[in-house]
């Protein structure tokens, strides 16, 4: 993502909103929006439109044409949300940006302490919906999606999926999102070396319009997504540590069985025709042996593509 120039940072907050068929909840967002931070913030609202099939961008154009601080974006179909967001990352002019639901689930009469706890240090704040209004079949995946990912990413978040964020420019500036990577923004950045993540319990308020978006698959996805995530980030630069592992053990494993048998044959003459024993040996000598050509072929497609990982610079001195 491009750096922005020193005037267009002279908008210390950007709210990005993503939405999709929440043409009801828009204009009441807009007026809390501004009524909570408008005094004492310059500011700017992002709509995104994810692909409505209500009439959605005819609201935002509305809010458009009548305060000269509201944008909007609108996608030709739904992308989903984490599409969304990095569109409005990239439109945001803010020194800090905010994130949260057009459902009005989400309050921002919170915004003013988070971005008060990014000015004392923090380098990204999460909302958490200590106490929640969704129904049963949405509040408890998501308290079990929300521990398997404390727990696997090291992360000590009660909520990942919680819609209201805050961040400092430089956070959004140095990660892309696509799939459903909007789950996973804090170990995003936390692999980029911000590591301040801080968390505030947050007002949610019950759904006043239209349907929820949830679904159960939203849950298998993200985990999907996580798996994906991590095991890209620990072995994208060095593949053959973990197929090259694998096929270590898999080979010794079968060399020790197929040793096994063949003393057996030679010093006790056993049959070996009709053992499992020895097609499980076989069988673990060729997977060890493939395991060890998808990880000699990562290392060749890594030498051949020539694109290091880009490294996150946060300082320079040079010497005049």
């Amino acid at each position: 993502m491009a750096k922005q120039n020193s005037k267009e940072t002279e908008i210390e907050i950007s709210v990005v909103v993503p939405l999709f068929n929440e043409e009801q909840s828009l204009a009441e967002l807009h007026e809390r929006i501004t009524s909570e931070i408008g005094e004492n913030f310059s500011h700017e609202i992002i709509f995104i439109d994810d692909g409505s099939s209500d009439d959605s961008w005819e609201v935002i154009e509305k809010l458009a044409c009548e305060h000269k601080n509201t944008n909007g974006i609108r996608f030709q179909r739904n992308y989903g949300k984490s599409s969304a967001l990095q569109s409005g990352f990239e439109r945001a002019k803010g020194k800090y940006i905010v994130t949260m639901d057009a459902d009005l689930q989400d309050d921002p009469a919170e915004i003013p302490e988070m971005i008060e706890m990014l000015k004392n240090g923090h380098d990204l704040v999460s909302g958490w919906k200590k106490k929640r209004h969704d129904p049963l079949s949405k509040t408890i995946p998501s308290k079990f999606f929300n521990k398997v990912t404390s727990w696997v990413t090291g992360i000590d978040l009660h909520d990942f999926n919680c819609g209201l964020k805050a961040y400092k420019r430089e956070v959004i500036e140095n990660i892309h999102l696509y799939g459903e990577l909007h789950r996973y923004i804090p170990l995003l950045a936390k692999w980029e070396g911000f590591k301040k993540i801080g968390e505030k319990v947050v007002q949610h308020h019950p759904r006043k319009f239209g349907e929820t978006k949830f679904g159960f698959s939203r849950f298998m996805h993200g985990f999907l997504d996580l798996v994906t995530l991590v095991f890209i980030n620990s072995y994208l630069q060095r593949p053959m540590h973990f197929f090259g592992t694998l096929g270590f053990i898999f080979l010794v494993i079968g060399g020790l069985i197929n040793a096994y048998l063949a003393i057996a044959k030679i010093f006790f003459g056993e049959y070996l025709s009709g053992r499992p024993l020895l097609l499980l040996g076989v069988m673990l000598m060729v997977l060890g042996a493939q395991f060890f050509s998808i990880g000699f072929l990562g290392e060749l497609i890594n030498r051949n593509k020539g694109e290091p990982k880009k490294t996150n610079v946060k300082e320079k001195i040079d010497s005049h």
